[in-house]
């Protein structure tokens, strides 16, 4: 008997493709794997990638046909992954361009300072301090060739970009502290690295250290499988100190030369394609996504899709804040004209007219609603209905905490929980925000998430309210044990939980009798004056509190909503400074 014959929308999801399949998430993507394709499960695919995959699942994949086949023609052509960019490009079109570069390495290991430094020595003269607008990239000139550089290390959007395979970069600056070694972000950065099929050079920093030690961090680099240079292998290693400015020039050549090898090309005379870098709601300019242009060339006035939005190139800057008209391949950009703020990894494309754009954004939503309907996450209401029907024998949970430290004694706890039949399974267990990478496994594994002394990110945060997935905080340990225990025995009561209702910008503060207040403008959602309210700072929660007063001009009023500005007191707080985020929630039960 021949392959089942399946027909499919060029444009869909991992999580659809495997619906439409009737296989498990988990396998589609680990198909892709075997493919050399690293992809979430809300990743879109292109018709090319999903036939491949189906046909090595054992089906036969066919484009779906429908009588107006002019939009779905478009959008096939347009949405092309990134590793795919030049598959059906013409030969004489395609022309060099510059390398995009990301730095990758274990936290404190001096990813933004190596950044800093390159910026700082490669600027000319009277270009200097001319960097205004932090676009999350920047280009460099070395010997008058460019070099782009991502300038988001830690930061959510390239987390997002992290999660899709780092294929938005062309070569890898892998960073490992002469002091310190191989640690396990460094270990995770080779990995997507390896698994996006870039090239990688390591550079080791802190060689100034007294306890510098870069012979125990090339035997590590071996024990990982890359074998340096001067140790008879094929990785470019480049001792540095981004502190004090030493070996940055050598390592700008080994990228020139690194590119020059692998001569990196895209066609600039067609329609846009790219990636977002990141994207953000500006009171004045309103929606402005920063885009990396990985093949043709933008211009002013195009039309943009980017998932299920769209809108025209109104203006657009480069990462020196100055107008410009176009963009040719590999140059980052910041441009006004969409309406909505896109997500950081998305895919965008440039299509010939607005109907055609309305078109392709039209049937995304559709497809997104009924993806809605299908399936939704796992929640801890879910789990004890399935417990009652014996359906399941094990909790799965993602663990989040704010150090390693709290990390191991709540894992052990865990593990001693239930009995023979109904144990907690612990999925993954590690530090730092929920993200939403964790959501994806989430919703792959039909897990719980639980965080400890973290915040989730906003991305996550659309993800797991539009998908149904449960994510529970805590701040103490035997709370959240004992919520646990309680539900693999099947007597869990629905307790009170947070959701997030708004955010505010602090802008300015100013002192009202013995109490500081806070200048906002709420950037999402809305503050009411009974909220609750979380005061963050550099992405770490400080204070958690309480509204004391909320004025608009000089009124006190109930609410205030996104858009506008107002004065908020906090209880019992008077450390309020700018640029802290100020999140109101409220209590609501479950169920």
């Amino acid at each position: 008997m021949g392959n089942r014959v399946v027909e499919i929308l060029p444009d869909l999801t991992v999580r659809e493709l495997a619906e439409k399949l009737g296989e498990s998430p988990i396998d589609v993507i680990k198909e892709l794997i075997r493919n050399g394709i690293m992809a979430t499960i809300d990743q879109k695919l292109d018709f090319d990638t999903a036939a491949i995959v189906g046909e090595e699942m054992g089906f036969e994949i066919i484009l779906f046909e429908e009588k107006d086949a002019e939009p779905i023609a478009e959008l096939k052509k347009a949405v092309i992954l990134r590793q795919k960019f030049l598959s059906e490009e013409p030969e004489d079109k395609l022309k060099s361009r510059p390398p995009v570069i990301a730095v990758l390495g274990h936290v404190d290991h001096g990813k933004t300072t190596l950044l800093d430094a390159i910026r700082n020595t490669s600027v000319v003269k009277d270009e200097s301090g001319g960097i205004t607008q932090h676009i999350g990239a920047y280009q460099v000139n070395v010997n008058t060739q460019k070099i782009t550089f991502l300038d988001t290390p830690g930061h959510a959007a390239f987390t997002a970009m992290r999660a899709r395979g780092a294929m938005v970069t062309d070569i890898v600056i892998l960073i490992v502290a002469a002091d310190d070694g191989i640690m396990p972000q460094t270990k995770e950065a080779i990995g997507h690295a390896r698994a996006a099929n870039v090239p990688i050079i390591v550079a080791i920093n802190k060689i100034d250290k007294s306890n510098a030690n870069p012979d125990k961090v090339k035997q590590e680099l071996a024990n990982e499988n890359l074998i340096v240079e001067d140790w008879g292998g094929d990785v470019i290693c480049v001792p540095i100190s981004a502190l004090n400015n030493e070996g940055i020039d050598e390592l700008l050549d080994n990228i020139i030369l690194a590119a020059e090898v692998s001569d990196f090309k895209a066609n600039p005379d067609r329609y846009a394609q790219g990636t977002v870098i990141e994207g953000r709601l500006d009171k004045q300019r309103g929606v402005v996504a920063t885009l990396l242009v990985q093949n043709g060339t933008l211009k002013q006035g195009d039309v943009v899709v980017i998932g299920t939005t769209s809108g025209r190139v109104r203006a657009m800057f480069d990462d020196k804040g100055t107008k410009i008209m176009m963009a040719s391949p590999s140059s980052p950009i910041s441009m006004m004209g969409l309406s909505e703020v896109p997500i950081a990894g998305d895919f965008f494309e440039v299509v010939k007219n607005k109907k055609l754009a309305q078109s392709i954004v039209s049937k995304r939503k559709d497809a997104k609603k009924s993806k809605r309907k299908a399936k939704r996450g796992m929640s801890l209401e879910d789990f004890l209905i399935r417990l009652e029907g014996e359906e399941v024998k094990k909790l799965k949970l993602i663990l989040k905490a704010d150090v390693q430290g709290s990390v191991e004694p709540i894992t052990s706890s865990l593990k001693h929980l239930g009995d023979d039949e109904h144990k907690v399974d612990v999925i993954l267990a590690g530090t730092g925000n929920i993200t939403e990478t964790d959501l994806s496994l989430a919703l792959a594994s039909e897990a719980i998430i639980v965080g400890f002394n973290v915040e989730i990110d906003y991305a996550a945060k659309r993800v797991a309210e539009s998908e149904g997935v449960d994510i529970r905080t805590y701040n103490i340990i035997y709370k959240l044990v004992e919520d646990i225990d309680l539900a693999l025995q099947g007597l869990y009561e629905p307790v009170y939980q947070d959701r997030i209702i708004g955010h505010a910008e602090v802008r300015a503060t100013f002192r009202v009798g013995k109490s500081i207040a806070a200048g906002c403008y709420i950037s999402d959602g809305k503050i009411t004056r009974n909220a609750l309210i979380r005061v963050v700072r550099n992405r770490k929660l400080i204070h958690d509190g309480t509204v004391s007063s909320l004025r608009h001009f000089k009124d006190d009023v109930p609410e205030v909503a996104h858009g506008y500005e107002c004065g908020i007191g906090i209880e019992n707080f008077k450390e309020v400074a700018i640029s802290d985020i100020l999140e109101a929630y409220v209590k609501e039960r479950v169920n």
